[in-house]
């Protein structure tokens, strides 16, 4: 059988992890062992972050309609509860963007 060099291959695969850790702080950047160890655990706090994301806009934009509501005299409780009940189908996102951008239209809302 002939014989079968994998240096390209190993090589190849190396400089890939070590080029996804470029920025890194220390060894973690141009050490190998390191810079895998610091690949794996960069990567769980990267698959946690992407649902923190969804969790933290949630809560900025609940933030923002409550402040909003509350310049209007009402709370942000009372006007979901008033909106579900006209049956206004608007997210708290494009709710958000409404009082922080228009206030005007957000007000003839919450006055429905």
């Amino acid at each position: 059988m002939t014989r079968v060099k994998r240096g390209v291959t190993a090589n190849k695969r190396r400089k890939r992890l070590l080029k996804l850790t470029r920025g890194f702080k220390w060894g973690r950047k141009n050490k190998y062992r390191a810079a895998k160890e610091a690949m794996l655990h960069a990567g769980k706090h990267a698959y946690i972050g992407r649902r923190q994301k969804k969790r933290q806009f949630r809560r900025l934009w609940t933030l923002r309609i409550s402040a909003a509501a509350r310049t209007q005299g009402t709370s942000y409780s009372k006007l979901i509860h008033r909106l579900a009940r006209q049956n206004i189908k608007l997210n708290r996102k494009v709710l958000s963007e409404l009082a922080l951008g228009y206030p005007k239209v957000f007000e003839k809302i919450i006055k429905v």
